[in-house]
Order: structure tokens, then C-alpha cells, then sequence
């Protein structure tokens, strides 16, 4: 059965976000800068494809001289992985990172490198995650699985344990992308005819998806099996622990922003459809940012952990998040509207566990 329809109430508060907007855009236009990425942001960008290519080259040429350093290698591939997927690609595949198409098109391409399939995730990510964040039957970040994200959800007895087994299966992630998220997406994209609403045809999709396996695989596995000192199980195990970092960061990094104790969620089911509030006051109830002070965390995720600025304009590069952070917040008080933040990292990783416990009963 499709899911409802989503109508988000324009008659609430309509002015709120063309007030913000207006505020944001005066920002840049008084600052004298850009809203896409600036010189600081494309030395990041170096950095960062050098962290993930260098250690790879290594492990495909031998040059791991010791067990240890074969493991460091994999383990450094790893914070790569990571730092493409949240602090480049994802400006890119939201069209932040420039203003030249190509350039967007270049850098949102980089997740095809670590064996994921970029359109795939534009639609995932920017269509329904963030047009419909927490909607259950509509936001794909919150589908239905043996974790119950959402009070919306069904409860079944395996639920009991989720806030302990969770972890795994974070870490574990990663593996099923690559293996068959890609596949699984194409199997429903493909008949919702979604593809050529992103330029590409079913055909070519499919296409696109094999080569970028057939491409990492043996780059990323067979080359490093075929050039170790230390035999396959050593190459596998470093293989797995290059995905077990990048899984639990990437979860880290990103579920504490939606799922957490102070969340709100909804379904397609519910109204016909109709939400009680409008699309930028959505977000603000469906999101939360953490850490907003550490200068660390902003730099490594690509600023999502201001997480309310990013739905609210992703468009706008993250190195300018911290910033506009101070006008979200003062128009949101200034309409009584809420502005959730987490004081540190470890205050949302509490929100989001206890969420996931609380869930954890009927």
C-alpha cells in the first residue's frame, strides 16, 4: 500500500522561516562571503582524500612492513571513509559545497570510491530524510528494522535488547551498503521511477551501481589479500575493522541528531497525512544539535552536529554553520519555537541510547 500523502501546515507561523531567511541571507551578504565552501574547507578536503587514498595505496602496493602498521593502515582508511562521507560528500550531494555543478557533482561523486552508490543516497538522504524527517512511511533513515527507532513503530519482543545490540549492528552497517543496500534501493527506486528524476535512467543506474562494486571490491580487498606480508586472515580482519570504524562513527556522528528522548515523531498514517506544524518548524522539532562548542567534532563530521542549521539550509557549506547557529536560535526564541541542543557528545549519545531503551518496551 503507498503511504500517505504529506501536507505540512503552511498557516503556522508562515513568516518564522521567511523571517529566518531573510536574516541568513543578510548575514552573508554583510560578512561579504559565500555560502559554499571556502579555503578552509577545500584544505580539509585534501587532507581527508589523502587520509583515505594513502593508506589504501599502501595496503594495494605491500608497503605494511609490520602487522601492526597493516592494522594502523586499515584503521586509518577507516577515519577516511568517514571524513568523505560526512564532511565532503555530503556538502557536495546537496549542492553546498560550490556553485558549479560539476564541482558538486565531482566530490558527491567520492562516495562511489568507498563502494556506495551517490544517487542512491541523494534520493534516500535528500529526498525523503529531509523533506520527511522522523515520518515513519516516508523518512527511509527510520524505516522499519530490528531496531525500533520510532514510537510509531510496532513493538516485538527482540526490541527488548536493541539498546545493547544496536551497537553491532552500527558497526556492522558499513557491510550490508555495500553488499546490498545498493541493490535492495534499486529494487524499489526503480519501480517508484524516482531515477529520472535525478537525471538517470533505470538502465544506466543499475549500470552504474555494478561497476562501482566491481571497482571496489578488488581494489579495496582482493589488491591489499594479494600484497600482504601476513597472510589473508590478517587482511581480512583489517578489512573488517576498517568498516567496524567507519559504522560506529557514522552512527554516532548522525543518529543522536533525530533519535533521541527529546524527539518528536509522526506517521503518514495519521491526519490523512496533514502535519500539525509547518516544514521548518518540523525540523526544529525532529532535530537536535550536540557539541556545538567543540571545534574538533565540527571539523571531523562536517558540521552536523549543528544538525538544526543543516535542515533548515543544506545548501549552505557546514564551515558556516557555527555562525548562522546564532541567528537559528535567536528567531526561534523570538517565535517561542523549540531549539534542542545537546551540551556534549556524550549528552546525545545518552539521549539517543535512552531513546532507544525506552523503546525497548511496549
Amino acid at each position: 500500500m503507498e503511504p500517505q500523502k504529506i501536507k505540512f501546515n503552511g498557516q503556522q507561523h508562515p513568516e518564522f522561516f521567511a523571517v529566518l531567511t531573510r536574516r541568513v541571507n543578510d548575514f552573508f551578504d554583510e560578512q561579504k562571503i559565500g555560502r559554499h565552501a571556502n579555503a578552509a574547507m577545500w584544505l580539509k578536503t585534501i587532507i581527508i582524500v589523502l587520509l583515505y587514498l594513502i593508506p589504501l595505496a599502501m595496503l594495494m602496493m605491500g608497503k605494511a612492513d609490520t602487522l601492526w602498521m597493516q592494522y594502523g593502515l586499515w584503521a586509518l582508511t577507516g577515519l577516511g571513509m568517514v571524513g568523505i562521507g560526512l564532511a565532503i560528500m555530503h556538502d557536495a550531494n546537496h549542492g553546498a559545497y560550490s556553485n558549479k555543478t560539476w564541482i558538486n557533482d565531482f566530490f558527491g561523486g567520492l562516495l562511489n570510491i568507498v563502494g556506495a552508490y551517490h544517487v542512491n543516497w541523494k534520493i534516500q538522504h535528500n529526498v525523503f530524510h529531509h523533506t520527511y524527517t522522523n515520518i515513519v512511511g516516508h523518512d527511509e533513515d527510520i524505516r522499519k528494522t530490528i531496531i525500533r527507532f520510532s514510537p510509531k513503530h510496532p513493538f516485538f519482543a527482540a526490541h527488548r535488547f536493541q539498546a545493547f545490540y544496536a551497537i553491532i549492528l552500527y558497526m556492522i552497517f558499513p557491510f550490508v551498503w555495500i553488499l546490498n543496500k545498493d541493490f535492495e534501493q534499486y529494487s524499489r527506486y526503480s519501480k517508484e521511477n524516482l531515477y529520472p528524476r535525478m537525471g538517470r535512467s533505470n538502465r544506466r543506474a543499475l549500470i552504474e551501481i555494478i561497476v562501482i562494486k566491481a571497482i571496489y571490491w578488488p581494489t579495496t580487498l582482493l589488491l591489499p589479500i594479494m600484497m600482504s606480508k601476513f597472510g589473508i586472515g590478517h587482511t581480512l580482519m583489517g578489512f573488517f575493522i576498517h568498516h567496524f570504524i567507519s559504522g560506529i562513527i557514522l552512527a554516532f556522528a548522525t543518529q543522536p541528531a533525530h533519535l533521541g528522548d527529546d524527539m518528536e515523531f509522526y506517521s503518514s498514517e495519521e491526519n490523512n497525512g496533514s502535519m500539525e506544524n509547518s516544514w521548518a518548524i518540523h525540523q526544529l522539532k525532529t532535530t537536535a544539535n550536540f557539541a556545538e562548542k567543540s571545534r574538533f567534532t565540527a571539523w571531523f563530521i562536517g558540521g552536523l552536529n549543528f544538525q538544526i542549521e543543516h535542515h533548515l539550509f543544506p545548501t549552505v557549506c557546514h564551515v558556516h554553520y557555527k555562525k548562522i547557529s546564532k541567528i537559528v536560535r535567536q528567531t526561534a526564541e523570538e517565535y517561542n519555537l523549540p531549539y534542542k541542543s545537546h551540551p556534549t557528545f556524550l549528552d546525545a549519545l545518552r539521549s539517543h541510547f535512552g531513546h532507544l531503551n525506552r523503546l525497548s518496551t511496549p
